[in-house]
This record gives structure tokens, sequence and C-alpha cells, in this order.
């Protein structure tokens, strides 16, 4: 989502971040299949450190963005709800209510790509239409 940001010229606008709805990897890095992923792609990253989420999150962001439905709970039981509608699964935006393809399980990181890919792709399509018409 960075990325996309950043070739669009709107990192001054939109502010993304990164948190785990569960304790697995908490402190972990990016997992090397999804490295390679974005290398193969040309997509940037830096070394990081997962970190969880937290209510005050909630107050922070004006968008929730889980993976899976397990996500979507975890996130509502970490914010005690969700009142303003902030939670949203990130292929929702694409159309549909579908999970992302979880590589954990199944080691295919290129079709998980694809998933986020698209998912983030309808997300950005949606906050560059408020943009606009919070220009206008």
């Amino acid at each position: 989502m960075k990325d996309l940001i950043e070739k669009e010229g709107l990192s001054e606008c939109i502010f993304v971040a990164s948190a785990a709805t569960s304790t697995e990897e908490l402190g972990n890095d990016i997992h090397y299949g999804t490295r390679s992923v974005l290398q193969r792609y040309r997509i940037p990253f830096a070394r990081r450190q997962a970190r969880q989420i937290t209510r005050a999150d909630y107050a922070e962001y004006d968008y929730l963005v889980g993976m899976d439905s397990a996500n979507i709970r975890n996130m509502q039981r970490a914010f005690g709800g969700d009142p303003e509608g902030k939670v949203y699964k990130l292929l929702s935006f694409a159309g549909n209510g579908n999970d992302v393809a979880d590589p954990w399980y199944t080691g295919d990181f290129e079709t998980t790509y694809r998933d986020v890919q698209e998912g983030c792709q309808a997300l950005l399509e949606r906050l560059k239409e408020e943009l606009r018409g919070a220009r206008q």
C-alpha cells in the first residue's frame, strides 16, 4: 500500500501503518516469503518488528483493515467493537468479502500478493475519491 501511495504522490496525504492482530508474530521481521515477492516486484521495504494493535489505534486511524475474518474478529475484540464502522476486510474494497489467501498455510505467496494488490488498489481508489471530494 505504501508503494502504491508513493507512486501516486500521496504520501503527504495518506499515512499507512501495520500491526498484528494476534501475538504469533510479535517482534518478528517480514516473512522471507513476503520479502521474496516484494523484491521480485521491486517494492521497497524496510526491516521492522511486528507490533500488536491497541485500543488507541481505533481513535488514531480512519480505516482499520484486516486480511481475513480472524483478523476482523481480533480487531473488534481489541477495539471493543466497531462503533464508527472503521474496520474492513481488505478485499471488501475490491467488491467481495473474501479472505486474503494466507501463505502461512499454503506457502503460496504469489496468490497472497495478488489478493493484497487487488485490495490495496481498490482501497487507494476509494481514498483518492475521498481526497477529491474533500478538495471540492
